[in-house]
């Protein structure tokens, strides 16, 4: 069974920084595109970043292009989302979530998500 647990968000101020991490598990995640989804309140499931399985390739939403940094560590089978710079906008529930394949970034896509992690962007 595929598990996807998201930590590390929080109340940040705006301009300030938070790191999210994924402890996954139940699937070869070195073998595995993974990707980060965001959700606002009142809003529909927005892709913001997604990681090749080797790590080696990567793509961003252009809202959080040159802000945000995904990263993973396949040792640990754990995925990374580094925020900084963060808006107001930024608030929304962050989901790790593990797409079909690299290239698909469309809602459909991210079916299979942890239950996410709050960041709230206040001041």
């Amino acid at each position: 069974e595929v598990q996807l647990v998201e930590s590390g968000g929080g109340l940040a101020q705006p301009g300030g920084s938070l790191r999210l991490s994924c402890a996954a598990s139940g699937f070869t995640f070195g073998s595995s595109t993974m990707s980060w989804v965001r959700q606002a309140p009142g809003k529909g499931v927005e892709w913001v970043s997604s990681i090749l399985s080797s790590g080696s390739l990567t793509h961003y939403a252009e809202a959080v292009k040159g802000r945000f940094t995904i990263s993973r560590d396949n040792a640990k089978d754990t995925l990374y989302l580094q925020l900084n710079s963060l808006k107001t906008e930024d608030t929304a529930m962050y989901h790790c979530a593990k797409p079909p394949r690299w290239g698909c970034w469309a809602v459909e896509c991210f079916t299979i998500r942890g239950q996410g992690t709050q960041v709230t962007v206040s001041s």
